[in-house]
């Protein structure tokens, strides 16, 4: 059996993207992601918090950057990946969201581009923009 890994989220930017390169001049926009859900305790519902850190690589890194603000709402998709590393001795790791995919959603008045984003190529690969797929159309559709 082929193992899975696979993560969709929606969900707050809890802080404006930061958009970095490498020394090649590769484009990294790391954000962290606010998700809620509900759980009960006690007798009430209460919204529980959880953060998740993610990461966008590429052309898509840097076309995405601007609408990538604090507050904004989006959904993603993509894989988990875990960085491992020694620092002072210790062996450190930290777990993030590489996306494949990603929505913005809110209304079309908010600032962000409509539509969603999607990776030509594998994350392993250099990613290519893919255009943003149409929400709407000002054709008359008769269904």
């Amino acid at each position: 059996m082929t193992d899975l890994n696979q993560v969709v989220l929606v969900g707050r930017l809890t802080r404006d993207a930061e958009l970095k390169y490498t020394n090649s001049g590769f484009a990294i926009l790391k954000f962290s992601l606010a998700v809620n859900r509900s759980v009960k305790k006690d007798e009430s519902w209460q919204d529980e918090v959880s953060f998740f850190n993610a990461v966008i690589f590429g052309k898509r890194a840097e076309s995405l950057a601007q609408y990538m603000l604090k507050g904004k709402q989006i959904g993603i998709a993509g894989e988990l990946k875990q960085d491992r590393w020694e620092q002072d001795g210790q062996s450190r790791s930290r777990v993030e969201i590489v996306v494949n995919n990603l929505q913005f959603l809110g209304s079309k008045g908010s600032g962000s581009p409509q539509g969603s984003y999607t990776p030509t190529e594998s994350p392993a690969g250099n990613q290519v923009d893919a255009a943003p797929m149409a929400d709407d159309f000002n054709d008359d559709i008769p269904f």
